[in-house]
């Protein structure tokens, strides 16, 4: 080997490492755009049953089906936004009128309550209220005036949500329209001989990612139409808008119903700020408390065993290993994309390496 062979070997080493460095910097800078094509391909994939629905069971033209389905998709973002309009307005008339030391000694109450009702101490709450309001305040270093603030900077973040739900309900028309948009921008990567290969994975895996994705919505409905029912029977305003949020965080696997029923709890505790504890705040509480337990057991033993076992095709127990793994790597994130993720590497494991017995395992049910 000579000198000039190994120069040349050093220069195209530096000049690939140069490449992907920039390559890394180029994609670091358009990180918003990769996430509005990546939320674009899920709603393109909880749109597309809808558009071949309306294609071949109603004969309608392709252009009308994704029409007719954007809308759709619009007209739901529409009444989410809906049922946030009457809340919000409704603690910007609050917070304009907010009494900060009349919430403190409210909070103050709630918590000298709480600490008093689960204490083995027989100490009268009202003394310890009276002894603790000269010693310590549980809002000590909290400045809530950051509330107003707050609302004042949501403009601003309203402003760039809207920006990119346009960006990303215009590229999902696209995605809808032509079903082979993004499959075509695949294929210019693949080397030649395995396009009709990587053809079929995508096949595959918009099949299996689209059950999957409306699998999901099926669960947050139902865990929505729990949740709703139990503050409304319990008697918590905006029970609707709370249950929407709590039955969101499901979104995130394991951690988020912990998250969603912790909100739950605190906001039926709050929102009685002022009521008497052992008679009203903690009777309503353990009434949530079994709506939690309720939706959990209907979501664990019903819900994810359809999404997982009906559309992704994969085992719970491998389900669990794979999004336990995806957030020690990559955090939150990391567990939301896991199972979409691993499915997908799944397909395509099995359409070039099916030959290996490991493959085989992993995907003999797909």
């Amino acid at each position: 080997m000579t000198s000039k062979t190994i120069a040349n070997g050093i220069l195209r080493a530096v000049g690939i490492l140069a490449a992907i460095v920039l390559l890394g910097y180029f994609l670091y800078k358009i990180q918003s755009v990769l996430a509005y094509l990546c939320i674009a391909s899920v709603f393109a994939l909880i749109g597309r049953p809808i558009v071949l629905f309306l294609r071949k069971r109603l004969k309608f033209p392709n252009t009308l089906a994704v029409v007719i389905t954007i809308s759709l998709i619009i007209g739901v973002f529409a009444g989410i936004i809906a049922l946030f309009i009457p809340l919000l307005t409704e603690q910007g008339k609050n917070l304009s009128l907010l009494d900060i030391d009349k919430l403190q000694e409210n909070l103050n109450v709630l918590y000298f309550e709480v600490t008093q009702y689960f204490s083995s101490s027989p100490t009268v709450v009202n003394q310890i209220i009276k002894e603790s309001h000269l010693e310590k305040n549980i809002l000590d270093g909290l400045d809530i005036g950051f509330i107003p603030n707050f609302l004042n900077s949501f403009l601003d973040v309203l402003s760039t949500v809207s920006i990119g739900l346009f960006s990303v309900l215009f590229i999902s028309f696209f995605f809808l329209k032509d079903s082979t948009l993004f499959q075509n921008g695949i294929l210019m990567l693949v080397p030649q001989g395995n396009e009709s290969k990587m053809k079929n994975s995508i096949n595959k895996i918009n099949n299996l990612l689209s059950r999957y994705f409306v699998g999901l919505l099926l669960q947050l409905f139902i865990l929505f139409i729990i949740y709703t029912i139990t503050l409304l029977l319990v008697g918590i305003e905006n029970a609707v808008v709370i249950a929407f949020l709590c039955a969101l965080f499901n979104i995130i696997p394991y951690i988020g119903p912990i998250i969603g029923g912790v909100l739950m709890i605190v906001l039926t505790m709050t929102t009685n700020l002022g009521a008497d504890f052992s008679a009203v705040i903690l009777p309503k509480a353990g009434y949530v408390i079994i709506g939690l337990v309720i939706g959990q057991l209907v979501d664990n033993f019903f819900s994810q065993p359809f999404i997982f076992s009906n559309s992704v095709k994969s085992h719970p127990l491998e389900i669990f290993l794979v999004i336990i793994i995806a957030g020690l790597l990559f955090g939150v994130v990391g567990m939301i994309v896991a199972v979409p993720g691993y499915t997908a590497i799944k397909v395509i494991l099995k359409e070039f390496l099916s030959e290996y017995k490991l493959v085989k395992s992993l995907t003999n049910n797909l």
